[in-house]
């Protein structure tokens, strides 16, 4: 299952009391104080890592605490601090004020990490008090409280090309057929309800991550459907590939749609319009794609160069688009 938003609520452990003890053997007198510190309260840390993808573990356990530490004892020993604990999360996680929804800390490298929590301080004994005019302390701390908040997870897909259209464009369908992703198709609308990625190889050492972004709707930048869910995980890519359906599937028009879904990113997030991106006209292998596709090009004003007529099911102009997707990404 596919969570990219949930709470959690984190507790760094207590730190450890200080201890009031004095050091007692036969035939030493006046032995003085050896009451040892209590331990530091472990924290609790988040660590980005590639090989997670959901934020599903924290929806079923949102609570996360780390041990508090141990009290200190008499012989000078001291308490020993409590356990940490480092969850992982996926890259492109970001941590938010729960109140504000303002950004704490994002993500974006594989190995990043952040505490969430802090432990606290391990109180000092009474050994810590002895000075020349108190040479029998009995005065110790208490351990400082571990810290306690709230945050709001939130996953934005990083990923080199997302590929955006309106559902039943065959978004599913081409990523299914160039990579390793396996989207679920159907022949109803909104079949995706979650972001999928795949991986493109084109050798040994050149891949490209992409994302298959489930369909914009009219009206998805005021958050209709579940506008900002899906239109988020665009924020991310390098670049987008808008997948039209040019056979006019149930009545669409591929100009229609294609200014709709330029207009829900510019009025989402204007920064959307200016990553590179290039058009798939999809679907060409039925019989009336041609006369759209003709009429697409000529009236849209597009170069030539970023408009490939494709067909998902078949393959044919695939390659080029895979092509032309590899150039402007290592541009």
């Amino acid at each position: 299952m596919f969570i990219d938003k949930v709470k959690i609520f984190v507790r760094g452990g207590d730190g450890g009391n200080g201890c009031v003890s004095f050091r007692r053997e036969k035939y030493i007198p006046y032995g003085g104080p050896n009451g040892g510190k209590g331990g530091n309260g472990g924290r609790v840390s988040l660590k980005a890592d590639r090989n997670v993808n959901t934020l599903l573990d924290f929806r079923y356990h949102p609570h996360i605490k780390a041990k508090s530490g141990k009290n200190g004892m008499g012989s000078d020993m001291h308490g020993e601090d409590g356990k940490s604990v480092t969850l992982m999360v996926p890259v492109g996680t970001v941590i938010k004020d729960v109140e504000t929804e303002q950004v704490i800390y994002d993500f974006t490298e594989h190995g990043e990490v952040y505490v969430v929590a802090k432990g606290g301080l391990g109180g000092r004994g009474n050994t810590a008090f002895k000075n020349s005019t108190n040479r029998a302390p009995r005065t110790r701390e208490e351990g400082q409280p571990g810290e306690d908040k709230t945050y709001g997870l939130e996953l934005k897909l990083i990923a080199d090309v997302g590929l955006v259209g309106n559902p039943n464009a065959g978004k599913s369908t081409l990523i299914n057929g160039i990579s390793n992703a396996r989207s679920k198709i159907g022949r109803y609308p909104f079949t995706t309800l979650s972001p999928v990625l795949g991986v493109v190889t084109y050798d040994r050492y050149d891949t490209v991550v992409i994302a298959d972004i489930p369909g914009i709707i009219e009206g998805a930048h005021k958050n209709i459907g579940l506008g900002h869910d899906f239109l988020k995980h665009i924020e991310r890519t390098k670049m987008l590939v808008y997948v039209i359906d040019c056979a006019g599937y149930d009545g669409r028009d591929p100009l229609k749609d294609y200014d709709s879904i330029r207009d829900e990113l510019r009025l989402y997030n204007i920064a959307l319009l200016e990553k590179p991106y290039i058009v798939a006209l999809n679907k060409i292998d039925l019989s009336v794609a041609d006369e759209n596709v003709d009429k697409f090009i000529e009236t849209i004003g597009l170069k030539k160069d970023i408009i490939f007529p494709i067909s998902a099911v078949t393959g044919k102009g695939v390659k080029s688009l895979l092509e032309k997707i590899r150039t402007v990404i290592h541009e």
